[in-house]
């Protein structure tokens, strides 16, 4: 079962459900929930459901508040559900917390560090805990700061256990893994201009709270729409590349059209979807579906052509290290001084070329950024933000030491039909895969002591056979083992597209990726410079 409706289950039957005795009829009840609580049931409940329970939700200040009363004593029950943590999508969880960030890589916060973890810790035991996993904990060995957080997450993990016994039992739960990395693992990543629908959307577009606001037609009101997993749609096509979604989308609007017997011409375009949407007020919600994701597709499409094309190759290059011919590139200075020169290019994209260059030498000197700077015209703000980079583990500004840095060794993935803009594969993938195989390097991702997982890579079984005493009408919960990969430090969209894409290759391991929050480009460079803070 999808993380998501895992969630939403366990809060629906554990805090909102009420076990109404025969004849009874509806009693309105409240449920006071705080800002995180509120944001976990919204992602997993829908609102009308929980009303139709007889419950009304207010905010966890009144909690406070009839705390200290004389109402406390009419409080009936006060539920504890072992749930801190947001299902953001079926296979993705986010533990809220940008803050995170600061309180690992700023050397100033270090004081609140422990208290962070501490919170981490049961934050990613309580995920665990609602899938019933009791993983064997591995974390990257390169970043110190890992095996003490793994440390903790496994006490917790311990407490959970003592508990609940059943936990994590059984031959394929016996096989999942939780990996901890720190973001400092891939910088590329986070930098680059993705392709994909939903990574390149929210880094071009000014998606809010998941909300997308375009004109439908032109002089109308804004239309405000939200992407989650409601949207059949957008499942379909969030992890596409913007090259084929506009087809995509069209394909699905003709078979539907179809299937209801419209009359339709020869190429469906905006004007004619809002045409159809007024003719046919019935079909309203399914075709505005449509109009909303060629919309997205087009804003993405303006925003990339004559502009964003541009820095992706220069990106591409830096980030491969070759160019699309796969040609080793000797002199990287000649594809990224014009880009620095260029007046029409932002100075946040300025500085994501500035660090990938600097990734790719693997650090530079004083010297050298200082002549980027003043090339791309960039604050000394911009360049502090650039240089803090080394709070992450990297080599930056360097005097001719360099600090050696583990990079395994990428597989290599470019064929025919790979995309040039994007030859670019996050480490992450490398990590999932070489995980289910049995390959990760041991030395660089080590298990805590004692607790390595039971037994490696099992080639994938058939479920065919097995479920015949099953009934047809019951659903089968796929019993697989899972991986779930945390990254302290915010995760990416193409890392979390990842998760997805090994998912579906392997077949019969799940894979669960999640952070301290959910992070677009803009959001790592605003982290980044946030470590100059006191």
């Amino acid at each position: 079962m999808a993380l998501k409706a895992l969630v939403g289950q366990k809060i629906m039957n554990e805090a909102i459900k009420n076990k109404r005795k025969p004849g009874q009829g509806m009693e309105w009840r409240v449920l006071v929930v705080d800002q995180l609580a509120m944001r976990m049931v919204s992602a997993c409940c829908k609102m009308h459901d929980i009303s139709a329970e007889g419950i009304t939700t207010c905010p966890g200040e009144v909690f406070n508040q009839l705390c200290r009363s004389t109402a406390a004593k009419y409080l009936k029950t006060v539920k504890e559900i072992n749930i801190a943590f947001i299902a953001y999508e079926e296979q993705v969880f986010s533990l809220d917390s940008p803050n995170t960030f600061q309180y690992f890589y700023n050397p100033m916060l270090s004081g609140n560090r422990t208290a962070n973890m501490e919170r981490m810790a049961e934050q990613i035991a309580t995920l665990c805990a609602t899938l019933g996993e009791y993983p064997s904990v591995r974390y990257r060995s390169d970043f110190d700061k890992n095996v003490e957080l793994a440390q903790l997450v496994q006490q917790k993990l311990d407490a959970y256990k003592a508990d609940e016994p059943t936990m994590g039992e059984g031959p394929e739960k016996a096989r999942s893994q939780l990996i901890i990395l720190d973001r400092g693992f891939d910088c590329v990543s986070p930098l680059l201009h993705e392709l994909t629908l939903q990574a390149m959307a929210y880094d071009l577009l000014p998606i809010e709270n998941d909300v997308y606001k375009y004109e439908a037609t032109a002089g109308a009101p804004e239309k405000e729409v939200l992407l989650d997993e409601n949207d059949e749609l957008w499942v379909e096509l969030r992890h596409q590349h913007i090259a084929v979604v506009s087809q995509s989308v069209t394909k699905n609007l003709k078979k539907f059209i179809e299937s209801k017997r419209m009359p339709q011409g020869d190429k469906q375009s905006m004007r004619d979807l809002s045409q159809m949407i007024k003719k046919m007020p019935q079909y309203q919600k399914e075709l505005s579906k449509y109009s909303t994701h060629l919309h997205l597709a087009e804003d993405c499409m303006k925003a990339y052509q004559g502009y964003v094309d541009k820095l992706c190759k220069v990106e591409q290059d830096l980030a491969m290290g070759t160019d699309a011919e796969g040609e080793r590139i000797k002199d990287h200075m000649r594809n990224i001084v014009p880009i620095l020169l260029d007046q029409a290019v932002s100075a946040t994209d300025k500085m994501r070329i500035i660090a990938l260059y600097i990734i790719s030498k693997n650090g530079i000197s004083d010297e050298n950024l200082t002549k980027l700077v003043q090339h791309a015209q960039i604050s000394p703000q911009d360049k502090q933000t650039i240089i803090n980079m080394a709070n992450l583990g990297l080599n930056v500004v360097v005097d001719g030491n360099r600090k050696k840095i583990y990079h395994g060794t990428r597989k290599e993935r470019i064929t025919e039909q790979t995309y040039q803009m994007s030859r670019w594969t996050p480490v992450i993938k490398d990590i999932m895969e070489e995980c289910i195989e049995d390959k990760l390097e041991l030395k660089h991702f080590p298990f805590l002591a004692g607790r390595a997982a039971s037994s490696g890579y099992h080639a994938p079984t058939s479920a065919r056979y097995g479920h015949w005493h099953k009934d047809k009408g019951q659903q089968t919960v796929k019993n697989v083992p899972r991986l779930i990969v945390f990254v302290v430090g915010g995760v990416c969209f193409s890392e979390i597209r990842c998760a997805y894409e090994v998912t579906q290759a392997a077949k019969n391991w799940e894979v669960i990726c999640g952070s301290s929050h959910i992070l677009t480009p803009e959001d790592f460079l605003s982290n980044l410079q946030k470590l100059s803070n006191q």
